[in-house]
């Protein structure tokens, strides 16, 4: 526990009795000759209590669930463990109240309350925390990034490897002379971990502070006891977002109706099945059944549909509306409304691809995809932006794609609005909306409200967790609802292993070589046994730019467009602190909203993207993502940032990239901005910044690696603008320069990019594919480049128009 703890036993007591209260995943020994039935008893209000919570939301989404030591699978030795339990107290170690804030120049402070006390106290090194992070690391982080942690812990773990990593910092004045890491004081570690994070030739070591940091700051604001509490979030001031009221079902006499979700009779879970119950499942659903010579489980249908987000369901909805049968694959799980929880961690890890947990290969751009019935969704944060016009002009004109000319597709766009409700307004503007409208029109600068599908009163700050009163309209509450209505069916837990292609034996002009006749399909359910095998009449691929592209090439196409190209609006923040005493500026960050402003930074002398630099919008940011995306100075620095957290406002500034990456397999991927990019970027954050002080932030920061932030209060013209110069956008962790930024990207498009030719095109212009018949695409990966603003209305809309061809190549199929 470090010099602290070690010096002082009274604390250290007082610690452990704090964090077992806390963090205990043990019910604690009552007197076994105490009456439980007396009316009022502590313990009857107690277990009350717990049946009350356990009624929140599904299991899935809830957390809390007991481990004890043994039941952790991630691998690691004792002697591994030692170190990382070392490193993880040294990024969130425990403070002595008096080392802090609350003391004032003379040495006196006002007696902190036992929830600070208890904050301040709390270490990320007592267990569950450790084996928490150590066992998400093997789960979610590149194999190769985990096996140089292994290493550099294995190293740790030894007094000759501590001196070789930690240098002089290793001594000691008594026998043995040389410490092992988790042996070296506090201070030392901490002073460690500040070395390696600006470590800049042997970056392996930053890697390693990067994973764990990230990783040890999530863990330790996420994880949730089986009472269902962080005890964190009282200190840091934040309470779990309460739904809406709305109308209840149950109060309208109709019992199935309530307990029954909009996609459940379409919907087959094949988790919670077997082989057996499995087939009685589908028959039940009217789809024909067999097992084929090579012990594969056979489904016959229509169309096979793989991936049930943004363009997947529209595909479902329009094809099952035409009377086709429609199957549709989707990995995750289905969550509606009354599942939601707005429990950050394990709705991150629930309803985002690799658990949220997911990078480009340099670690420098952190990637969130939907990954659960509805995809993106159903997470995202609402905003529903039509494809401006000087982007639907050059991919005509520049790209070939005639699609974007003509009336067609603006039509889509128009029925797509409709029927996820769009409106244009909002009622009343969260805090963060509410402080990017302050500093704009203290600038003169223009802002508008963004388009959202939901209500113009929809106050929800938790959507990117699902949505709990259900007003936003994503497509599990829309189109895959029509889709349900006419007889499509839904196989959730499955993952598609690759594309089923026969010899073509149509001839003629355009005719390809192969033809797609289904999809090979895998449980991910431990009593499902049989791979499926989908036979189709046409095949959809809707996985999504990251996954589609990897899912063509292990199928064994070989287009030189599949997998290039990729696009992610990448995203760089800004943040800005405002005290509760500012009265016009009430409320939390993580409160109202998400996305309901937005300013388009404009340049006449830019004369790309219709002369729009950057755009200006909000993000959602719960405590767990706050802390692992937030620098990392010192462990006192990053408490006192989160007791902060609350009215600390961020903005971001997006840019539409000019650079790309690839998809080189599944979880694969590699990325570079170009210089226009990072110019861009730059000119976004500054305007960000200067967005905050006009609206009146009293300090203001950036992501910097070196925790880059000016105190606002008196500050001089001069040495504002230096600090506004001061503003770099600057490599990953693996750059070789001192300091380093991370990136993140909510938006991915063009890795199986439209093309006229198979030369500029991994799909021609109906979406099929160039090399196999009756193989189509139909998600955000077909789009030529980049949108340049939030891309959902964009996606649907050029899922609405390829879907409509599908139904013609169906009529002539028939």
């Amino acid at each position: 526990m470090g010099d602290f703890m070690e010096k002082s036993p009274n604390r250290n007591l007082v610690f452990q009795s704090i964090y077992k209260t806390a963090f205990s995943f043990q019910h604690t020994n009552t007197n076994p000759h105490s009456s439980t039935q007396d009316i009022g008893h502590p313990r009857e209000r107690e277990k009350e209590r717990m049946e009350e919570k356990m009624k929140l939301g599904h299991e899935l989404l809830r957390g809390g669930k007991k481990r004890e030591r043994h039941e952790y699978s991630h691998g690691f030795s004792a002697s591994q463990m030692e170190a990382l339990s070392a490193m993880c107290g040294a990024i969130i170690p425990s403070v002595p109240i008096e080392k802090t804030s609350s003391a004032s120049d003379t040495g006196k402070w006002d007696p902190p309350s036992k929830t600070l006390e208890s904050f301040y106290l709390a270490s990320a090194s007592e267990f569950p925390v450790p084996d928490e992070v150590a066992e998400l690391m093997v789960k979610r982080v590149l194999v190769e990034a985990v096996i140089l942690v292994r290493v550099v812990l294995w190293i740790l773990s030894t007094r000759l490897g501590t001196l070789i990593l930690c240098g002089t910092l290793a001594f000691c004045r008594k026998a043995p002379f040389v410490l092992k890491f988790k042996d070296m004081p506090l201070e030392k570690r901490e002073k460690l971990m500040i070395k390696w994070n600006r470590e800049k030739f042997f970056f392996p070591v930053r890697v390693v502070f990067i994973v764990v940091k990230v990783l040890t700051s999530f863990i330790f604001y996420s994880i949730i006891n089986e009472n269902l509490e962080n005890p964190s979030w009282k200190a840091i001031g934040y309470t779990l977002p309460k739904p809406e009221e709305t109308q209840k079902e149950e109060q309208q006499g109709d019992t199935q109706k309530a307990t029954q979700r909009p996609l459940d009779q379409g919907l087959i879970e094949s988790r919670n099945l077997t082989d057996s119950t499995l087939i009685k499942e589908l028959n039940y659903k009217n789809l024909k059944t067999g097992n084929s010579n090579t012990g594969f489980l056979t489904i016959q249908c229509d169309a096979v549909i793989v991936g049930s987000g943004c363009g997947g369901s529209v595909a479902a909805a329009i094809l099952a509306q035409e009377g086709y049968k429609v199957i549709i694959i989707e990995k995750g799980n289905y969550f509606s409304k009354k599942d939601y929880t707005s429990f950050e961690g394990p709705s991150m890890t629930e309803l985002y691809e690799n658990g949220s947990i997911l990078c480009t290969q340099d670690i420098a751009n952190m990637l969130f995809a939907g990954s659960t019935v509805g995809g993106g969704s159903a997470v995202n944060w609402s905003a529903c932006i039509k494809t401006p016009d000087h982007v639907l002009k050059e991919w005509s004109q520049e790209s070939g794609v005639k699609l974007f000319e003509g009336s067609e597709y603006k039509n889509a766009m128009d029925l797509v609005c409709e029927r996820i409700g769009v409106t244009h307004e909002c009622v009343e503007e969260g805090f963060q909306n509410r402080v990017l409208r302050k500093g704009c029109e203290k600038l003169g600068l223009e802002v508008d409200f963004v388009s959202r599908n939901s209500s113009e009163k929809h106050y929800c700050g938790s959507c990117a967790y699902g949505c709990r009163n259900g007003e936003k309209k994503g497509t599990d509450t829309t189109w895959l609802v029509d889709a349900v209505k006419n007889g499509a069916v839904i196989l959730t837990g499955c993952k598609a292993e690759r594309f089923v292609f026969e010899k073509n034996n149509r001839k003629g002009w355009g005719a390809k070589g192969k033809k797609c006749v289904g999809v090979i399909v895998n449980s991910l359910g431990e009593n499902v046994t049989k791979k499926l095998k989908i036979e189709a009449k046409v095949t959809i691929s809707a996985a999504g730019s990251l996954l589609t592209p990897a899912l063509l090439k292990s199928s064994g196409l070989r287009n030189r467009n599949i997998g290039t190209n990729l696009h992610l609006h990448p995203v760089v923040f800004a943040w800005g602190y405002f005290p509760e005493t500012m009265q016009d500026l009430k409320g939390k960050m993580y409160e109202g909203g998400i996305i309901t402003s937005i300013h388009k930074v404009k340049n006449v002398n830019y004369t790309q993207n219709g002369g729009c630099q950057a755009i200006i919008e909000t993000p959602s940011l719960g405590p767990a993502g706050f802390s692992a995306l937030t620098p990392w100075v010192s462990g006192l620095d990053m408490k006192e940032r989160m007791l902060k957290y609350g009215r600390t406002a961020h903005v971001f500034a997006l840019v539409r990239d000019t650079g790309s990456g690839i998809i080189h397999s599944e979880g694969r991927i590699s990325y570079e901005l170009s210089p226009q990019d990072k110019e861009n970027l730059k000119t976004g954050l500054r305007t960000a910044l200067n967005i905050l002080i006009a609206a009146g932030a009293t300090e203001i920061g950036t992501h910097r690696s070196d925790g880059q932030r000016l105190k606002c209060k008196g500050v001089k013209k001069e040495d504002l603008e230096e600090f506004l110069d001061d503003i770099q956008i600057l490599g990953g962790p693996m750059c070789l320069n001192e300091l380093y930024g991370l990136y993140c990207s909510a938006h991915q498009m063009g890795s199986c990019k439209m093309g006229p030719t198979a030369q500029k095109g991994a799909v021609d212009l109906k979406g099929e594919s160039w090399e196999a018949e009756g193989l189509f695409v139909c998600d955000g990966s077909v789009l030529p480049s980049a949108v340049g603003v939030n891309p959902m209305i964009t996606i649907q809309s050029v899922a609405y128009c390829i879907s409509k061809g599908i139904v013609e190549f169906l009529e002539k199929y028939d």
